[in-house]
């Protein structure tokens, strides 16, 4: 009888194996609530009004996290207990987290509603197509942005991070392009202009940084149509350039305000060291009044172009209601950092005018004002090649 207790009484084999399974899931369970915190604190504080490039810098991952959100989903739903207040909160909250990630980056989808309509090549000259390529002053590969260059026949090329040798490398496009605009810097902020069609009021202007330049001018339509174009390429925020984006955000906001009031026709191109996504970029739009062909198209993702799961829209288009869409292209590599992006506009300004931006409220004007306060630059400073 003593013997049978003794043997009843030793802790059954299964006994372990539960124990052993009952911490892995407790260990699980704190790291899935760590990797809560960390999906909600990355979804939270770019919601702030913090311009510090750490911040800042999580306006850009918005798709890799919402992925992360979802990994975090899927684990609490597969290895969490039910019975816990505490998984039912990180259950939410990353939910919570998915959803406003998801509400910054699906318009950047075909699940959205395009913001500008697509149509045909409308003929008598009423077509302008634009290439913008960030080319990275080290890239010294400049047949291959030429080669796309008389491939693809662009009115107009802008080069972005050109210096010297770019110019001299892409001067044999003159014969072609013969109307010209040319800063070349060896600071990373070098740009270049190359048009088919005729400039006039053409500018270089710092508007925010003595060595930060932006191009300004009025292009001819072989039509004969009149467009009021702007190419950007404002510092970033990060640790080896700008600490703050207030830079950036003040550029972007100071060119929303000068083009809000204008009924002429419209482009802003360039490498804007900010995502179609951001707060800042909503900003610019919502205050100009411009219309980004992506929405309900694709993100048209162009940097960086040699790390494929880290990749985000850098270089942008944007226009007046006075453009509809002929295309729109990521072009292959030209052995930049950067994809070029290809996009032709055709200007149909009867087409175009149920075409409409959100408009800015009240908490965009302030924070606009704020932007353009904190920098002290004027909308005046921008030049209006059409004025």
């Amino acid at each position: 009888m003593f013997s049978c207790l003794q043997l009843l009484c030793q802790p059954s084999p299964l006994t372990g194996i539960v124990e052993r399974l009952s911490l892995c899931n407790s260990l699980m369970f704190i790291f899935l609530a760590v990797l809560s915190c960390l999906v909600v604190t990355f979804t939270v504080l770019p919601e702030t009004r913090f311009t510090h490039w750490v911040v800042r810098g999580l306006d850009f991952p918005r798709l890799q996290i919402a992925v992360l959100c979802l990994a975090v989903l899927l684990a609490l739903i597969a290895f969490g207990d039910f019975s816990d207040v505490s998984y039912w909160v990180c259950l939410l909250s990353v939910s919570g987290a998915l959803v406003w990630q998801l509400k910054w980056v699906l318009p950047y989808t075909p699940l959205w509603k395009k913001e500008v309509k697509s149509t045909g090549n409308p003929g008598e000259g009423n077509q302008v197509s634009i290439i913008t390529a960030n080319v990275l002053t080290p890239n010294h590969d400049s047949q291959k942005l030429i080669s796309l260059a008389r491939q693809y026949r662009p009115d107009i090329l802008v080069t972005l991070e050109s210096d010297t040798w770019w110019e001299q490398e892409l001067d044999v496009l003159e014969d072609e392009m013969p109307h010209t605009l040319k800063c070349p810097l060896d600071n990373l902020y070098g740009m270049h202009l190359y048009s088919r069609l005729p400039l006039s009021s053409s500018s270089i202007e710092y508007l925010v940084k003595e060595d930060i330049p932006s191009m300004h001018t009025c292009v001819e339509l072989k039509s004969g149509a009149l467009v009021r174009m702007h190419f950007m390429h404002p510092e970033p925020p990060s640790p080896t350039e700008s600490d703050v984006s207030s830079p950036r955000d003040a550029e972007l906001a100071v060119l929303a305000r000068s083009i809000a009031d204008s009924d002429e026709a419209v482009i802003v191109t360039g490498d804007l060291n900010d995502v179609a996504w951001s707060p800042t970029t909503r900003l610019f739009r919502h205050i100009s009044g411009l219309l980004d062909p992506r929405i309900g198209r694709g993100a048209f993702n162009t940097f960086h172009a040699d790390i494929p799961l880290l990749r985000w829209p850098l270089d942008h288009v944007f226009h007046s209601h006075h453009f509809t869409l002929g295309k729109l292209v990521r072009l292959p590599h030209i052995g930049s950092d950067h994809f070029a992006l290809y996009t032709e506009l055709n200007y149909t300004p009867q087409k175009g005018k149920g075409q409409e931006s959100d408009s800015a409220d009240q908490e965009d004007k302030e924070r606009a004002a704020e932007a353009i306060e904190r920098e002290d630059v004027e909308k005046q400073d921008v030049p209006n090649p059409m004025g």
